[in-house]
């Protein structure tokens, strides 16, 4: 295995969560997925975004603190590697995108306490979709709480991603534009996505990669 510790990262809807449970998996590797659906600001974020803001952010940020902080601490023996389906940094991406300014500053210096205390990946995998394929893999899972989620919410976390790379030194990241396939409906598909990840190297800085199915793949 050429990375110990790996983290799949994407839009709302883009596959993270389904792609880091499959490759955990099949792989024998201990997956690390975000408790999201337990917070109780979430949906009444969705609905009021200005009152919830700073405590759905401050809430997210605890939680993914002391779940990395606890589960990278303690590797598991029988486990070939981690992976996780959210970096600790996307806390910054969404409140940057969620806050008042002056929320937001104070939300970034405690941010920057804690981040440094962290492991960072050995590979950092981002899936990207199209905005319009995102709102159609949102509409499609159904969720009660994501029902309010705008595209142009979705562009404004998009950018915000695009806008972390810069300022992530020495950090490996593979950006996948997964617009061409399903890896959840085609095997095929899955498998290339699989070769990407776990079967090259790349140097640190940020590796771009369009994924195209087979030719005749799809009949």
């Amino acid at each position: 295995m050429r990375y110990s510790y790996l983290v799949i990262e994407g839009n709302i809807g883009a596959g993270k969560t389904t792609l880091a449970t499959r490759l955990a998996e099949k792989h024998g590797g201990r997956l690390i997925l975000e408790q999201f659906e337990d917070n109780p600001f979430l949906a009444k974020f969705y609905a009021d975004p200005q009152r919830y803001a700073f405590p759905l952010e401050m809430s997210f940020l605890a939680e993914r603190y002391n779940q990395l902080k606890m589960e990278l601490a303690h590797p598991e023996l029988f486990s070939r590697f981690t992976v996780a389906d959210y970096y600790f940094s996307k806390s910054l991406i969404f409140a940057r995108n969620t806050l008042e300014q002056d929320e937001y500053r104070l939300y970034r210096d405690i941010f920057n306490i804690l981040y440094p205390s962290l492991p960072r990946p050995d590979l950092y995998v981002y899936l990207h979709l199209p905005v319009e394929r995102l709102m159609e893999n949102i509409r499609k899972r159904g969720r009660e709480y994501e029902k309010h989620i705008t595209a142009e919410y979705l562009k404004k976390i998009q950018d915000g991603y695009f806008e972390s790379f810069r300022y992530e030194k020495g950090l490996r990241i593979l950006l996948l534009d997964t617009a061409e396939i399903d890896f959840v409906a085609y095997e095929e598909d899955y498998r290339k996505l699989e070769e990407y990840i776990l079967e090259r190297d790349y140097k640190p800085g940020v590796t771009r990669v369009k994924v195209e199915p087979e030719r005749g793949e799809r009949g």
